[in-house]
């Protein structure tokens, strides 16, 4: 009796939840009837974040647009996924309000203070917008990513087994993309290059970001094929998944993402040779310059292959420089072309964050429309993580983004040499590769405003600074 007496709470909150939610049922309103989950997860949250940063990461290949289930309503967020993400942010700060620490080693870290630069400059941006209500919905999204995928993950990472964790629940739920993609293209007897745009719909909203996230995850599933440290079932396991997402890749039919991918092995190959960063920094200093001095006949060069996208691997790859025929590589262009036309209008400020897809319709050229080109200029975003920015939050955007990218590899190269754990070595190098892919993707295609993408964008460089800051050799102390 004194064990009932102590939680007759409980009997009278289960009590009065089943009244009222017999009643909102009654009503027909049937929110309410997730109270619990909510109340579960607020739990969690401040009990054990780190398993529900996990399940989030589960669920982010899984999550679906709130415009694919209800139309015409005036904002878009993915479910479950997003609500999640605001709830841990907000735990987040009363956590920090109310315990008043956070580890300093990471808050102060060279990548950390790059990233309030980066922040920070959007919200100044933010309170110039052209847009207010567009620029304040886009830049908190973009805060709770950081906070839950960078700051919140580098304590994760404090235990060295939850960075292969944070990559495999990613991929387990990315696999189930795969299998429902591939099956949906198998219905229809080919696999065609015009099925591979929607085959991953409602997950991913188009082949371009489903490829940009395989080519990220393939290099880390690969590492771990080949990692001693695991037992041979794992490796097996590994080497299986590897082959599957690299079968998906090809029938994604994203040239950026197989470009990317090879390039991200590249990586590999310098780490192997021991070559610097700086000789490779400088060596794509020079690359870039050369293009931009000799880009008249690049382009000319460029305009004389005629080779559209195709079912044929080789011509389809042949058409990545095709800009006389080719829609999607024009319309390519003339999206870069309003970005750089808005940036010269407003090149201090910008239009402010979000608001591209708002304002670049006055900003096309009918010579330069192709046959996919809306009047309204309602097609989506600038296609690219340097030039949208740079339209929507002035000069200092691209520079500070830069500047974070070019630090995560100095920094992640440190310490991939400077840990003595094989498992977080190896881990480091192929999430760094895995890194790099999406930076290269970034020129023509930009998905850091989802959660598809900022989890492992984020996430995998929260585990570089993590490695720097945690897992570092230590020195021996003198006699």
């Amino acid at each position: 009796m004194g064990k009932i007496k102590n939680i007759w709470w409980v009997y009278a909150g289960a009590i009065l939840f089943v009244a009222l939610n017999a009643f909102f049922i009654y009503k027909e309103f049937y929110l309410f009837s997730l109270v619990p989950l909510v109340l579960l997860l607020v739990a969690a949250a401040f009990l054990s974040i780190d398993k529900l940063l996990l399940a989030v990461v589960f669920m982010v290949p899984l999550s679906v647009p709130l415009s694919e289930l209800i139309e015409g309503l005036p904002i878009n967020m993915f479910l479950p996924t997003e609500p999640l993400l605001a709830g841990m942010l907000l735990i987040f700060i009363v956590k920090i309000l109310y315990e008043k620490q956070f580890d300093k080693d990471v808050l102060l870290h060279p990548i950390s203070l790059l990233i309030y630069f980066y922040l920070g400059w959007m919200l100044i941006t933010t309170v110039t917008s052209t847009m207010p209500l567009v620029s304040i919905k886009y830049f908190i999204s973009r805060l709770w990513f950081i906070v839950v995928f960078y700051f919140i993950a580098t304590q994760l990472f404090r235990n060295p087994d939850n960075a292969r964790r944070y990559v495999m629940y990613y991929v387990y739920g990315l696999v189930i993309v795969v299998f429902y993609a591939l099956i949906r293209h198998a219905a229809y007897g080919i696999f065609d290059e015009k099925i591979a745009h929607w085959s991953a719909n409602p997950f991913y909203k188009d082949h371009t970001s489903y490829g940009a996230m395989l080519a990220m995850y393939i290099p880390p599933l690969i590492g771990m094929t080949f990692y001693k440290g695991y037992s041979s079932s794992k490796n097996f396991t590994y080497g299986m998944l590897s082959a599957l997402l690299l079968i998906a890749i090809v029938f994604s039919y994203s040239r950026a993402a197989w470009i990317g991918l090879i390039a991200g092995f590249g990586i590999w190959v310098l780490v192997k040779l021991k070559i610097r960063f700086s000789i490779i920094f400088f060596s794509a200093v020079l690359f870039f310059t050369v293009i931009f001095a000799f880009g008249d006949n690049i382009m000319r060069s460029l305009e004389s292959n005629d080779q559209d996208s195709s079912t044929d691997l080789a011509s389809h790859v042949q058409s990545i420089t095709n800009i006389s025929s080719d829609a999607s590589n024009l319309e390519r262009l003339l999206r870069w072309n309003c970005a750089i036309r808005m940036f010269k209008e407003k090149p201090v400020f910008g239009w402010g964050p979000g608001t591209y897809m708002f304002q670049y319709a006055p900003f096309q050229f009918s010579h330069e429309k192709t046959i996919i080109s809306t009047n309204k200029g309602d097609g989506g975003n600038a296609h690219s993580e340097y030039l949208g920015p740079m339209s929507e939050q002035g000069f200092m955007a691209p520079i500070i983004f830069i500047l974070i990218i070019i630090y995560s590899m100095i920094v992640g190269l440190r310490a991939i040499k400077n840990t003595e754990n094989k498992e977080l070595k190896m881990l480091g190098l192929f999430t760094l590769m895995g890194l790099f892919t999406y930076y290269l993707h970034g020129i023509v295609n930009n998905f850091l405003d989802t959660d598809k993408a900022s989890a492992p964008f984020w996430g995998f460089t929260a585990l570089m600074v993590a490695i720097d800051v945690y897992h570092k050799k230590q020195k021996k102390a003198k006699a």
